[in-house]
């Protein structure tokens, strides 16, 4: 059985292909056996953030994470809006309803 390889065999290999590929183009999954496929994808993650981490791709740099974030803050402050309105609803109809009680109460006999 071969021995299991390591992120930084896994690196070797992306990059070693890359340069036998004349640096015409980046490595394919083609280019690699299965198991050096999924132990490229085990330690680097998807195949282009692999790439990226064996530096034969630059990082994408478009903003991705700041986009996310601030997509995550709108979507939690529209949430918490939704739960104050229900609140103030429910208040709401709490407090019409003990105001009707209470005419009831003064309009008796």
């Amino acid at each position: 059985m071969p021995e299991k390889l390591t992120k930084q065999d896994c690196i070797e290999l992306l990059v070693s292909k890359y340069a036998a590929l004349g640096g015409e183009r980046y490595p394919k999954r083609d280019d690699f056996s299965e198991r050096e496929v999924v132990a490229i994808k085990a330690y680097l993650g998807p195949w282009p953030r692999a790439l990226e981490a064996a530096g034969i791709k630059p990082a994408r740099d478009d903003g991705r994470a700041e986009k996310n974030k601030q997509k995550h803050i709108r979507s939690k402050r529209l949430r918490t809006e939704a739960k104050l309105a229900k609140r103030a609803s429910a208040r709401d109809e709490v407090s019409a309803q003990t105001k009707k009680s209470n005419e009831k109460k003064e309009n008796s006999p």
